[in-house]
């Protein structure tokens, strides 16, 4: 017989989650996150991120059950049969990627993102950006209201809003997006292999003064970026079979 893993839960606030949260540790024991073998997420996808980032240094796997809206990385909400759902659900192991943005004044700022680092406009006038990969320059002035790199389980988020390619999981490759490009106006981005360092360099970056976000970390003033896949971090989640994230990535492709 297979053992039980023990869970933890956490929730939203949205009232759907909040009443999911009461009826589950009213039918199943619950432990702290630092003890359990599993997190139940309750939430939708804004949570599961949030989620994944405050627990990242546990490592711990993360069953998510949709009390959102979307839902696109959690499974079905039922309470029904949960133990045999959480021991039978498949995995999918994720990287995020590391920023290093320095400002204008020298500062050094470093985060992790699960989805996407976006360097973005932060005025009226355009931005004028410099794209090396690997040390070689690849885009000698983009200019746009920003440009972002997405990992697959981010590719179907911000990256897929800016017109940027759906990734499947095992692809090892990162999209390279233009947001809104005006030069080189046909210039829709690239992708690129997991392990490429890309760096982001602001041209006239007084007069046209830059973002950089990675998931939640905002820094303002940015003269650089620095992004490369942080390999010593994992995070997994878990699915159930018929909702495993790899499906679901290759399904978004062919929704109208």
């Amino acid at each position: 017989m297979v053992k039980e893993k023990t869970i933890a839960v956490v929730a939203s606030n949205s009232p759907a989650a909040q009443s999911a949260l009461k009826e589950l540790l009213s039918r199943y024991s619950t432990l702290s996150p630092e003890t359990a073998d599993v997190i139940i997420a309750l939430g939708g996808d804004g949570f599961m991120l949030e989620t994944q980032h405050r627990f990242m240094s546990m490592q711990k796997p993360i069953y998510g059950m949709n009390r959102g809206t979307v839902g696109f990385l959690m499974n079905e909400f039922s309470l029904d049969a949960l133990p045999h759902r959480i021991n039978n659900a498949e995995s999918a192991t994720l990287h995020p990627l590391h920023m290093r943005a320095t400002t204008v004044k020298g500062d050094i700022h470093e985060a992790l993102a699960i989805n996407e680092v976006s360097l973005l406009r932060q005025t009226r006038q355009a931005a004028k950006i410099e794209i090396y990969v690997d040390g070689i320059p690849r885009v000698n002035e983009l200019i746009c209201d920003g440009v972002l790199v997405a990992t697959p389980a981010g590719s179907t988020a911000y990256n897929l809003s800016a017109h940027g390619p759906i990734i499947p999981l095992g692809a090892a490759v990162l999209a390279l997006t233009p947001i809104s490009a005006f030069r080189p106006r046909r210039w829709r981005g690239a992708l690129l292999p997991s392990n490429a360092r890309v760096e982001f360099k602001a041209i006239e970056g007084d007069k046209r003064p830059l973002s950089a976000v990675a998931d939640y970390t905002e820094v303002r003033d940015v003269r650089s970026v620095e992004i490369v896949e942080d390999l010593n971090t994992s995070i997994q989640l878990l699915f159930d079979p018929e909702h495993n994230l790899e499906e679901r990535i290759l399904n978004e492709q062919f929704t109208p």
